[in-house]
């Protein structure tokens, strides 16, 4: 199973964006998508760096809070 996290994008680059989530910053690419992205989007990222799809910024909120909870109440 493959989980994906919405990662928000802080910078663009032609092709590439640097995105964001839980404080890592990670180079990824845009070619897949299929409509226009700006900073401050959030994308699901697939394995291999590709973004797929630009997620509601509401629904990626939602997301990370559900998974930042998920993460404090896991066993250490």
């Amino acid at each position: 199973m493959c989980m994906a996290i919405p990662s928000r994008i802080v910078a663009m680059q032609g092709d590439m964006a640097t995105v964001e989530a839980f404080g890592k910053l990670r180079h990824v690419s845009l070619m897949l998508l299929s409509e226009p992205v700006a900073t401050g989007d959030y994308l699901l990222i697939q394995a291999g760096g590709f973004a797929y799809e630009r997620v509601e910024h509401e629904r990626a909120l939602e997301t990370l809070a559900l998974l930042a909870t998920i993460v404090d109440h896991a066993p250490a």
